[in-house]
């Protein structure tokens, strides 16, 4: 099962489950039918089928929450070694600018750490340990306004020039004027 925000079930969504599972095996030892405890369930048929599957095969005890679906690639100690690693800078590690960007720290990971992870992992797995996402300012602190304005105010126009609302041969909704 796939969740779109990226994320499994937490542990109150897992423990609900886990309750589901537990009634939808009341009604197996009932006799009931899985359209009808998908129906009161308010589940999908498949899951019933998969749960009634094991439910035959292990009993009760085989539709027990087993946890989450994938646990940390990095335990804390490891990313307690990743954060010393990230602290030295990216150059220390071969790049030639001073920004790490997730892919940048994804592929340190695999170096140092053996370990693979996508760019939304690396993304979660720094949100979890307290980090966020710096964006740098969009304006340079060189920047100079009155050139900015000066070359959007007589270059730009030469290069682009004057823009109309209509010209011969362009498309308009209005009716074209009469000769």
């Amino acid at each position: 099962m796939r969740y779109p925000q990226g994320g499994g079930l937490t542990d109150e969504r897992r423990s609900l489950r886990e309750e589901l599972r537990w009634e939808a095996a009341e009604r197996f030892s009932q006799g009931d039918e899985n359209t009808v405890i998908a129906h009161d369930l308010r589940v999908s048929i498949r899951s019933v089928q998969r749960w009634r599957k094991a439910w035959s095969q292990g009993g009760p005890r085989a539709l027990a929450s087993k946890g989450p679906g994938s646990l940390p690639l990095l335990s804390d100690e490891l990313f307690a070694v990743l954060e010393r690693e990230l602290a030295k800078g990216p150059a220390a590690h071969g790049w030639p600018d001073k920004t790490w960007t997730l892919s940048r720290i994804r592929t340190l990971i695999g170096r140092r750490f053996h370990k693979s992870y996508t760019a939304q992992g690396v993304a979660a797995l720094l949100k979890r340990h307290g980090w966020s996402c710096q964006v740098p300012a969009r304006r340079a602190i060189e920047r100079d306004e009155s050139l900015v304005d000066g070359w959007a105010k007589e270059t730009w126009l030469q290069v682009e020039g004057p823009w109309r609302r209509s010209m011969p041969g362009s498309s308009s909704r209005t009716r074209p004027a009469s000769r």
